[in-house]
């Protein structure tokens, strides 16, 4: 890992918005599959003092570990699955498990239903600004020669012609670049967790309800400066030949119910970079945790709320959305429900 290291980000904010805004981006547009893309565990290939290290910090957090879960208040049931967004055949184990638990809920809870997938296709295709300027992003001159020319290259390979990278929103480019060509060209046979949950309650007739509006996720990445758009791509750009990694590395943490364990991996890398420091890299990751899942999970409680007026609920969204002091988990705590692990 110690060659691997240098090639990783020197800023920790942008490193950690690459790796969340990824998972975020991947939760939106989750028509990939990664059963075919070969990768290695970086986990895997730490020294062990570091993993045992990353390993601790993860378990530190509130409900760290565990992706399936019961949260009971009175006469309130609520069934609670974190998710992978992109498909895996290990995805049938899981539904095997789950299936039971669905079938009792009145409501499935997901980040983004059927109405909201289809709500945002619309937009991406009648609003080319969501994810172009079409005035042009100036890519080109924002980016040194051979990072514009190793841009276009891994663009190409994602399908992208080099004649559209210049309009393309700096985000959009990160988050393209994020995920492994070989993740974008397999079709998906039954999608991520989320979207066999939904094909089940779609068969049984269970009533689907957002967490959040459909455009969630399009206003997180807008909300970054143009720096820090253009940072993430120099990033991105760095890492780019691992992406297969990262996403194997991110696979085996869900499905060990070890998600937490990418979070602090993040943190980790950014702590490596020349001129990090603790402090500042904590700093940024606490306010990337805030705006990426706290304010969300906070904001997702009261959707939670009125299903549960109609019955047992289930609710299934990303896993890393479960831990932390500001998790969905926690904050039912504090709602006054008990929470208890199901078997996976």
């Amino acid at each position: 890992m110690a060659d691997s290291q240098k090639s990783y980000s020197h800023k920790g904010r942008p490193m950690l918005f690459r790796f969340a805004l990824a998972a975020t981006f991947c939760a939106v547009f989750a028509t990939a599959s990664n059963a075919q893309c070969g990768g290695e565990n970086l986990i895997d290939g730490l020294p062990e003092t570091d993993r045992t290290a990353i390993m601790s910090a993860a378990h530190s957090a509130p409900y760290a570990t565990g992706n399936l879960w019961l949260a009971t208040r009175g006469t309130d049931t609520l069934y609670i699955a974190g998710t992978f967004h992109l498909d895996d055949p290990r995805h049938s184990a899981i539904m095997t498990a789950t299936l039971p638990y669905l079938e009792q809920a009145k409501t499935l809870l997901v980040e983004a239903g059927p109405k909201e997938q289809a709500a945002l296709q619309q937009k991406l295709a009648t609003d080319p600004g969501a994810m172009m300027d079409m005035a042009g992003s100036n890519l080109q001159s924002l980016l040194a020669p051979a990072d514009w020319d190793q841009l276009t290259a891994a663009l190409l390979q994602r399908g992208i012609p080099s004649s559209l990278a210049n309009k393309l929103r700096p985000w959009f480019v990160s988050m393209m670049l994020s995920i492994p060509p070989c993740a974008l060209q397999l079709a998906a046979a039954g999608g991520g967790l989320d979207k066999r949950m939904i094909d089940a309650a779609t068969d049984r007739d269970i009533p689907i309800m957002a967490l959040e509006p459909f455009d969630t996720a399009l206003g997180l990445f807008d909300s970054l400066s143009q720096d820090e758009q253009i940072l993430m791509i120099r990033n991105a750009l760095q890492v780019e030949q691992q992406s297969g990694d990262f996403l194997t590395t991110t696979a085996d943490a869900f499905f060990d119910g070890e998600s937490r364990l990418i979070w602090e991996f993040s943190r980790h890398i950014a702590n490596a970079m020349p001129g990090a420091t603790p402090e500042k890299t904590d700093a940024d990751f606490a306010h990337a945790e805030q705006t990426l899942m706290a304010d969300r999970n906070t904001a997702w409680i009261p959707n939670i709320m009125a299903a549960l007026q109609n019955g047992p609920a289930f609710a299934a969204f990303g896993a890393l959305h479960l831990s932390g002091k500001d998790g969905v988990l926690a904050l039912l705590e504090k709602q006054g429900f008990t929470i208890t692990p199901l078997p996976n």
